[in-house]
């Protein structure tokens, strides 16, 4: 079983109320995100485009943060999740330095790394991450893999050129991406 995240950047209006529920939930100081919006531009007058993406941590099939890891406080869970245990951690930052998404982040007033776990207790309960929820266009969804294919189409990708290519980690990531999404001269915007 593979659990991914699933987002629809044809329906994202970049509003960060993902970012925002996500911070709120985890009780984030100020800088620290697991989840993040960013909005970029492609293209040069009049031809450009523009769209907006939502990222936080992929849960790899693959992740590099879990065997650099000295203690296994970096860890898959049995749902194949990428998984944190906050009381193993030393605050080495290993996985940091090794994950090419920059999902694990150091928390400086607990002196270790903390990241996105797709909110696991919220799950376990039967509810879904805060930020699928929070997302008021529903452009954010996390399920089993193979079913969020079924449901949103064949055409989705997990690689943009915005992105660190895939094949060192292989994500659990599903992007319905904008055509200007797949264009190599992006520029990121000032938020």
């Amino acid at each position: 079983m593979a659990l991914a995240f699933y987002f629809d950047m044809t329906r994202c209006v970049g509003c960060r109320a993902c970012q925002v529920a996500c911070k709120d939930r985890n009780d984030l100081d100020i800088g620290l995100l697991f989840r993040y919006a960013k909005t970029y531009e492609t293209g040069s007058f009049p031809k450009v485009g523009m769209y907006n993406y939502s990222g936080s941590c992929n849960h790899c099939g693959n992740p590099v943060c879990v065997t650099v890891c000295p203690t296994g406080a970096m860890h898959k869970a049995g749902d194949g999740t990428v998984i944190h245990e906050d009381d193993r951690c030393i605050g080495c930052r290993a996985c940091m330095n090794s994950c090419p998404y920059g999902a694990p982040k150091f928390d400086e007033a607990r002196s270790i790394v903390r990241k996105c776990d797709a909110c696991a207790s919220q799950r376990a309960r039967g509810e879904n991450p805060v930020c699928v929820d929070a997302c008021p266009s529903r452009a954010l969804d996390f399920g089993e893999r193979d079913e969020l294919i079924a449901k949103y189409g064949e055409d989705l990708v997990k690689d943009l050129p915005i992105l660190p290519d895939s094949g060192l980690t292989n994500p659990n990531l599903l992007i319905k991406a904008k055509p200007c999404a797949l264009k190599e001269d992006f520029r990121e915007l000032p938020t």
